[in-house]
């Protein structure tokens, strides 16, 4: 492991300029309130967060709201799983860099514990180039110098898992979830709508996911409920299963609802990991809380397209 992976999207996706990114982090973090549904932010124990990874413009607003979240009194390492955007895979691959570097500064991978998880002959290495390209890593590297800046990284990409896949590498990583010196941050955007990601199902009841269909563009009236509103009735039926604590309840619900969660593979780890540390009395029993739910724009035509954003946190205490 050497080298300095670049921060390849910075200038694009996100400012390049240190002062300016540095500012729009710190307004971001400081327009979340100090207290969550009479929970104190930050929350003591939430070592667990599911945050997006769109451009900063879209999504920044979102993400703070997860890492204002994070508890991070005793965090020494953060691992840090993203799916991947461009490299088919169908397990996860562990950097080949030692250090990621951000507009505001360079994050130092924790290459003990890289070569830990290499020693378990389970994760496949990224290329170079493959690890440049993909944004979903990247996007969170910002945040984590911002709010945990004494971290070190440990980036996992997680290609295409299977259910038993995704179990697989949940046990795997269970051991590191008891770590109070641990935090484990998921990334993905929720619902890719639009014909541009061949994903324009509707439910024409928002209580129920019995009535999905997929629209056309030859319908024109959509009133009653109108798209957006279908759009969050079928993100908060995922949030919803995602909030059971069940891996399996999370699947059925993007079976019923086809919803395109992005980073559905490694929310699916993470449970698998919380599942497997809950029936070996590692951790206690905990669920996600969800904190924040936007959208890239509110869809009223079926030309119209958006992508949704949450936030969520998990409170690990260890047994």
């Amino acid at each position: 492991m050497s080298g300095t992976r670049r921060a390849t999207h910075a200038g694009s996706w996100y400012s390049n300029d240190a002062k300016t990114l540095c500012d729009q982090l710190e307004e971001w973090l400081s327009n979340v309130p100090d207290e969550i549904d009479g929970k104190q932010i930050p929350c003591p124990g939430a070592r667990v967060i599911i945050a997006p990874h769109a451009g900063y413009a879209y999504s920044g607003p979102t993400a703070a709201w997860a890492y204002k979240a994070v508890d991070s009194s005793q965090v020494k390492r953060v691992f840090l799983l993203g799916p991947s955007h461009h490299f088919y895979l169908t397990g996860c691959a562990l950097s080949r860099f030692a250090t990621y570097s951000t507009p505001l500064g360079d994050i130092p991978l924790d290459l003990d514990v890289v070569d830990e998880l290499r020693e378990l002959d389970a994760f496949d290495l990224m290329r170079s180039a493959v690890d440049e390209d993909e944004h979903s890593l990247e996007l969170h590297l910002p945040y984590i110098y911002e709010t945990l800046p004494n971290a070190k990284l440990i980036p996992i990409l997680v290609g295409n898992t299977s259910s038993e896949t995704e179990a697989k590498f949940g046990q795997l990583l269970a051991p590191y979830l008891s770590d109070p010196q641990n935090v484990f941050v998921i990334s993905s955007d929720f619902a890719h709508w639009g014909s541009r990601f061949s994903y324009t199902n509707y439910v024409s009841d928002t209580s129920s996911m019995s009535s999905i269909r997929s629209l056309r563009m030859s319908d024109r009236a959509i009133e009653n409920p109108k798209i957006y509103e279908s759009i969050e009735a079928i993100d908060k039926h995922t949030m919803n299963a995602i909030g059971t604590g069940g891996h399996k309840e999370f699947l059925r619900s993007l079976r019923e609802t086809g919803n395109t969660v992005c980073g559905r593979h490694p929310i699916g780890i993470i449970m698998a990991a919380i599942e497997h540390s809950i029936q070996d009395k590692t951790i206690k029993d905990t669920r996600f809380q969800f904190v924040q739910y936007a959208r890239s724009s509110d869809v009223v035509r079926v030309s119209d397209s958006s992508v949704s954003y949450v936030s969520a946190y998990a409170v690990i205490d260890s047994q």
